[in-house]
């Protein structure tokens, strides 16, 4: 149980009626999920306006009310808070109500349109080889140390992301990765979070349905390294144009890499087949199983984080050379009759002609490529 005044400690409040002194048991924005002992949260969503469900929540028996306007001649017996952003709202008190998780937890965030997947996974296996307890929140599963879960969004609701995080905490992991969605920071799933760093893979266009434009979908992407804090890490690829368009700004410190530029981490392409590639990863030679010049990326991009975070050189580049692909992330398959499958969840015009590329590269001879592509 928490008291109201201490959930909403954090937030910028407007106006207050009622007793704040209460306890309550949870938060939520789902007025199907209201009742007894819950702070029901409205807030305005892009198919329909929480505060038009305000009176359902009360009668379900929510007492407490956050709202960014409330109508003057409604008397509902409980109290309202007005804030200024309840959806920012909706997310530090979530983290308030577990105590703020993120805080003692080594929180990186993954964004970019392709990705976020590969490298939130393998560094999620790379510190769990190392010896640490980890967590991992993305769009394929969600990790407790070695426990898995089925994931449903590639960041969750502010609710159930911190009680995720908390459950992290109790089964002791240090170290957290997890996809951050332009959805999700538009959403401001993630507010009341501290990350200790964010990685920026690049940005193409997508989800231009949600986003309208371009420019809104890099802005989306923007606002999570403009919150990182003076003590957190800015990792970007500065290959892409963007690169250095996240961090205008940016309180947190900056790195960069890059295949192609002078970076503060730097890798390059010296053997590529359909078993591996031989890469140069900061001067010092690595083999490994992943293909393809985007998963270079991905993995200059893991062992950039884990020195970040403290990990040595050789430690990095051991576990780098170790790491299997993430399930349908240009998959190796091969039959007895000699026949090599490749299997990738690519849905981006930029992620299919990454994977056909490179899988063109390796052709040889009268080779030939048969592709079934699958689009929503």
């Amino acid at each position: 149980m928490k008291r109201v005044d201490d959930l909403i400690s954090g937030i910028k409040v407007l106006s207050v009626t009622g007793d704040t002194g209460i306890s309550v048991a949870s938060v939520t924005s789902d007025s199907r999920k209201a009742g007894e002992g819950v702070v029901f949260i409205a807030v305005r969503g892009t198919r329909t306006d929480g505060h038009l469900f305000i009176e359902a929540a009360v009668a379900a028996g929510s007492t407490v009310i956050v709202c960014e306007e409330f109508p003057d001649d409604c008397q509902l017996p409980a109290v309202i808070i007005k804030v200024e952003d309840s959806a920012a709202a909706l997310g530090y008190m979530a983290s308030a109500l577990y105590d703020f998780p993120s805080a003692s937890l080594r929180l990186v965030g993954v964004t970019g349109t392709n990705g976020k997947t590969t490298i939130a996974t393998l560094l999620y296996r790379m510190f769990m080889t190392l010896g640490y307890k980890c967590g991992l929140i993305s769009t394929v599963s969600n990790f407790v140390h070695q426990r898995e879960s089925n994931s449903t969004h590639t960041t969750p609701d502010p609710v159930a992301l911190n009680f995720l995080l908390a459950e992290m905490v109790e089964a002791g992991c240090e170290f957290v990765f997890m996809e951050v969605s332009s959805h999700a920071v538009e959403q401001k799933r993630i507010a009341g979070l501290k990350f200790s760093g964010g990685v920026f893979t690049n940005l193409t266009h997508d989800h231009l349905d949600y986003h309208k434009t371009f420019d809104n979908y890099l802005s989306a992407k923007k606002r999570f390294f403009d919150s990182l804090e003076p003590d957190a890490f800015a990792l970007v690829n500065v290959d892409d144009r963007n690169g250095s368009v996240m961090v205008q700004n940016c309180k947190a410190t900056v790195h960069t890499y890059s295949l192609r530029k002078i970076a503060s981490f730097r890798c390059s392409v010296i053997e590529l087949r359909l078993d591996g590639m031989g890469l140069r990863l900061d001067g010092r030679e690595v083999w490994t199983t992943l293909i393809g010049e985007f998963n270079a990326y991905n993995l200059l991009a893991v062992h950039a984080t884990a020195m970040l975070l403290g990990a040595s050189p050789d430690e990095s580049l051991t576990v780098l050379s170790k790491l299997e692909p993430v399930a349908g992330r240009l998959e190796v398959i091969r039959s007895g009759k000699g026949v090599t499958g490749l299997v990738d969840y690519a849905h981006t015009p930029d992620a299919l002609r990454n994977v056909t590329d490179t899988i063109n590269r390796l052709r040889q001879g009268a080779v030939k490529l048969i592709t079934v592509v699958g689009a929503g």
